[in-house]
């Protein structure tokens, strides 16, 4: 193989790697919005389950009624 034909394989492959990189780049940058909108959810649920715990306990802290 002589040595143009090394630089031009390298050369293409290269600009494989860079593609390749370039692609898996932008995967993560989608999986990561993904991942920070699931947290923003996960924790507005948090938030939520913890509103409903909190009425259902004050609900559980009132007396019974008189005909007990």
């Amino acid at each position: 193989m002589s040595l143009d034909e090394r630089v031009t394989d390298l050369e293409s492959r290269l600009a494989f790697q860079d593609d390749t990189i370039q692609a898996l780049n932008d995967v993560l940058v989608a999986q990561q919005r993904v991942v920070e909108r699931l947290q923003l959810q996960m924790t507005a649920m948090l938030k939520r389950q913890e509103e409903m715990i909190g009425q259902f306990e004050s609900f559980e802290e009132e007396a019974p009624p008189p005909h007990y």
